[in-house]
């Protein structure tokens, strides 16, 4: 009954939330992660449940949302529904598991508390997996409670170690930096229970994650655990640059589409070569391990940063922020207040003070402190320490029991005098830590109306994306991704000098944004400024020379300018930037059949087709190379293969019909 109080409670105000934000602007439109999960989840619904790349990042809940897609369709009112009935578990599991390790009273107010706890209710609102994350921790939590609660060291049912097993495999298919977890439960059970315990639990995992350790091999024949992303994830928490939360790659780029590319790119531009993704991912790591081992005492005050976010009352989201739906949502609203690591931490800590002598609960502290480092070694987002609130919940409620024998009170009485006033400092020391203010709530709600912008713009309403980018800036006037974003929906909307004004501002703020600086050059050579644009091309050039598009556009522009020499010297570097894209290469040899070399220009419009058949005008102009050096039936071929492509292409018929008569003649 109390499990199912605790699920009531919690299943109701998740459904007053998602009730509430339905009305949001960010009800429909996705933003970040959680437009690729989307995409993602969708091809899965079609029918594509394998794909055809191996695992960037972690895939079990695009799976779970693409199962839910093709039972319900793509409706994201039943996936929140869904989401919320799981949360609901969650508490209820947390619950269980609190009376097992302690009391029914602390099981009561363990449920409850996550019930109640803003950040959850928000996570199990949203297109992430989270909700997931938080799940298998808290059935791990139950299955742990369930062993433990078996007094006599060596008994416990098998069932309960293969489900472990299973449950951390899953977690760590969420949860990549969940790994960590499988280390501890291994020592413990080694350290507590017969082998057997050890080979069931493997065996649960096995059974989870073997599939995708399959999969992933038999696409790229590397061994992928999990996914490809450790090594620029370590490198992103890790570098010189590193405040301690999530920074892309290149400035600005944060979205998962580029994610990937610009790790990708980065690294092979700086090997040289074409890398696979466990390449890729070696290429970070030693990057960051570099910075590691050349600046040891920077990075130790970096850690120590990383350390103070993880245990800070405000949330840092990476894409959408609990400030933001608050506005909409009275039960963030209101628990909100209450609800924050501020007052969480401290009290955890306490728990964990009064609980460090009783064996049985090592393991606890244990898979506390393991995740938190976990999290420390990469970069500090709202949910990336999220999973660690059902421990911290756990080892809060302790001190409220008046019957446990961890109660505060006695503690206290019974405790000697230094040690009390130890505790009572640690104490206060943590919660004065916690509630130290680092991080802008209103920079949250400008992110969260920045990216709600750009996600518009994908959509092409750039009309609604400009009040979202405006109030960004009200917001924090000197955020320059907003100022760059706001540029390109009013460049969309054909306002151009406004947007070549806000281009120049957001360089004002971050003379290094690469993004910006061709954003600006594009937008002045739309408004006919060449010069202007040549400079501005250089500039982002300056900024950052292994930029193929600033490369590629700079070229054209000098070439129409009349300086074709220079001109091709930035496409040939293009080129070498970016050699899978091919549209380089065509410019390349647009510029060879002017000159009329035509051999030369028939190689390279022969080289951008491999890249991609489909170019109706690459097979025109080589047609036109190839004509040119009497190759006519070779031409013709390439003609009709353009006309196919493209019915309307009107150079392409005439030089296909010429072409038949020359070789009916």
């Amino acid at each position: 009954m109390q499990a199912l109080a605790i699920f009531a409670v919690a299943l109701t105000l998740r459904l007053i939330h998602v009730w509430q934000i339905r009305r949001t602007p960010f009800f429909d439109v996705l933003m970040g992660d959680a437009n690729g999960y989307d995409l993602w989840a969708q091809r899965l619904a079609a029918g594509d449940w394998v794909g055809s790349d191996v695992f960037y990042q972690a895939p079990l809940y695009p799976y779970f949302l693409g199962v839910v897609y093709a039972i319900f369709g793509r409706d994201l009112l039943i996936v929140r529904i869904v989401q919320a009935l799981i949360g609901a578990a969650s508490c209820a599991l947390l619950g269980m598991a609190g009376a097992r390790f302690f009391s029914p009273r602390i099981g009561l107010i363990c449920g409850l508390a996550l019930a109640l706890w803003a950040p959850a209710i928000f996570f199990d609102g949203l297109l992430q997996k989270s909700v997931l994350d938080l799940f298998f921790v808290c059935v791990a939590l139950y299955l742990i409670s369930t062993i433990v609660g078996n007094r006599e060291p060596g008994t416990g049912s098998q069932g309960a170690w293969i489900a472990l097993g299973g449950a951390m495999g899953a977690l760590a298919l969420t949860r990549e930096n969940a790994l960590v977890f499988i280390g501890v439960i291994v020592i413990w059970a080694w350290f507590t229970y017969p082998r057997k315990a050890i080979a069931a639990f493997v065996a649960g995992l096995a059974i989870v994650l073997t599939p995708v350790v399959i999969r992933n091999y038999a696409i790229d024949g590397g061994f992928y655990l999990t996914t490809s992303q450790f090594g620029s994830n370590l490198y992103i928490g890790n570098n010189p640059g590193a405040d301690g939360t999530y920074a892309s790659i290149r400035f600005g780029r944060g979205a998962p589409e580029f994610e990937r590319l610009d790790a990708r790119e980065v690294a092979e531009v700086s090997v040289g070569r074409a890398l696979s993704p466990a390449e890729v991912s070696s290429f970070w790591t030693g990057r960051a391990l570099g910075y590691i081992t050349s600046q040891p005492l920077h990075w130790l005050r970096l850690t120590g940063r990383k350390i103070l976010l993880l245990v800070n009352r405000t949330e840092m989201l990476d894409t959408e922020s609990q400030e933001s739906y608050a506005e909409w949502s009275t039960p963030i609203a209101v628990l909100s207040w209450v609800a924050h690591f501020g007052l969480l931490v401290p009290l955890a800590v306490l728990g964990m003070i009064v609980t460090w002598r009783e064996p049985r609960l090592w393991i606890l502290h244990a898979l506390t402190i393991t995740y938190a480092l976990s999290v420390v070694m990469f970069f500090v987002f709202a949910r990336y320490r999220y999973p660690l609130v059902p421990f911290l919940i756990l080892f809060a409620s302790v001190p409220f029991d008046s019957q446990s024998p961890h109660f505060v009170r006695r503690l206290f009485a019974q405790g000697q005098r230094r040690r009390r006033w130890l505790i009572a400092a640690t104490t206060v020391a943590v919660a004065v830590v916690a509630n130290v203010s680092m991080l802008s709530p209103a920079l949250m709600r400008a992110i969260t109306e920045n990216n709600l912008g750009t996600a518009l713009q994908e959509q092409q309403r750039f009309d609604e994306a400009i009040p979202h980018h405006q109030r960004a800036i009200a917001l924090v006037p000197d955020y320059a991704p907003a100022y760059n974003n706001l540029g390109a929906a009013l460049r969309r909307s054909g306002r151009v000098d406004e947007a070549i004004a806000h281009y120049r501002k957001a360089l004002e703020l971050e003379p290094g944004y690469r993004s910006a600086a061709v954003n600006l050059a594009n937008a002045l050579l739309a408004a006919d400024d060449r010069a202007g644009a040549i400079a501005a091309f250089r500039a982002a050039i300056a900024i950052d020379e292994k930029s193929a598009i600033a490369h590629r556009n700079l070229g054209n522009l000098l070439i129409d300018s009349g300086a074709r020499q220079e001109g091709v010297q930035h496409l040939e570097r293009a080129v070498a930037l970016a050699p899978k894209e091919p549209e380089a290469i065509y410019d390349i040899g647009t510029v060879l059949l002017e000159d009329q070399n035509f051999a030369a220009a028939a190689s390279r419009f022969q080289a951008a087709l491999t890249i991609r058949p489909d170019w109706p005008e690459a097979h025109n102009n080589l047609g036109i190379a190839l004509a040119s050096q009497g190759r006519i039936a070779e031409a013709l071929a390439h003609f009709e293969r353009a006309v196919q492509l493209k019915p309307d292409f009107t150079d392409a018929r005439t030089n296909r019909d010429q072409a038949r008569a020359v070789l009916k003649e």
